[in-house]
């Protein structure tokens, strides 16, 4: 482990990870538990927009290593600001993340958020800053390659191979009523995508973005590749058969892979 690293959790003094279930927050999760003096606490939030694998991931991880884990809401739905998903979305969901964790715990709440993070526009560091959140890998200096470098010499294998993960409302459009529902066709979408054409691996991406024009399902390029017009088509039509009744009618289509593709600046189309 990065010695750097080490000193700065230990300086913290007891603390309290937010984890998502991603490779960020789940490998600093098991630094500070295996470096810290005093446990940490580790906190995870469940919505409609955090994937059930991503909870029962943080779940195993957590007996596996003997955490001390609370499993909470954030309550973002509540939030109608939150809903009306509007270019600064993630600020909202962050301040609600922050607030409930402020609510059980009053230690130091650190994040996974590491260098990559910093390069783009990331309203919800904007929240992590007013509840004084620190994030011990941009401290330490760590980008994305370094922290799945770090996963694997912890012995999380299968944690270093996760592929990226944003929450599930990161592939609505923006200016899109953000619904329960919707999040739960892009979730299964993707599943069935994913299990469809054996997507897996951090270089490996599916994601399911509900635009105004339509469902785009976006792959990486070797996927996309490998997908004949006949198996498009066919999956297109599954795909429709899953939609909620708001989508119904919405064309399907396949795309290279963008990141945050669903972000649109001033709701720009």
């Amino acid at each position: 482990m990065s010695a750097g690293l080490e000193a700065i959790l230990l300086g913290l003094g007891p603390v309290a990870v937010a984890v998502s279930g991603g490779v960020d927050s789940l490998t600093l999760a098991t630094v500070a538990h295996r470096t810290g003096t005093e446990p940490p606490l580790m906190v995870h939030a469940v919505s409609p927009a955090v994937p059930g694998e991503a909870t029962e991931r943080v779940r195993a991880e957590a007996a596996r290593e003997g955490w001390h884990l609370r499993v909470i809401e954030a309550g973002e739905f509540a939030d109608p600001a939150y809903r009306e998903n509007p270019v600064n979305r993630c600020f909202f969901c962050k301040t609600n993340l922050y607030g409930a964790i402020r609510r059980v715990t009053e230690r130091q709440i650190v994040s996974g958020a590491n260098l990559d993070d910093l390069g783009e526009y990331r309203p919800g560091l904007d929240a992590a800053r007013e509840h004084g959140v620190r994030h011990p890998f941009v401290e330490a200096r760590f980008s994305k390659a370094m922290v799945r470098a770090l996963a694997r010499d912890l012995g999380l294998r299968a944690v270093a191979e996760l592929p990226a993960a944003p929450c599930l409302s990161s592939r609505v459009e923006t200016g899109i009523r953000i619904e329960p529902e919707t999040l739960a066709f892009i979730h299964a979408v993707e599943r069935l995508v994913g299990e469809d054409l054996e997507v897996s691996g951090a270089q490996r991406a599916v994601r399911c973005r509900v635009r105004a024009a339509g469902i785009v399902v976006e792959l990486d390029p070797q996927s996309l590749a490998s997908l004949p017009e006949a198996v498009q088509a066919d999956l297109g039509r599954r795909i429709a058969a899953r939609a909620p009744a708001r989508l119904a009618a919405a064309p399907v289509s396949f795309a290279p892979y963008r990141t945050g593709s669903a972000f649109l600046v001033g709701g720009a189309r």
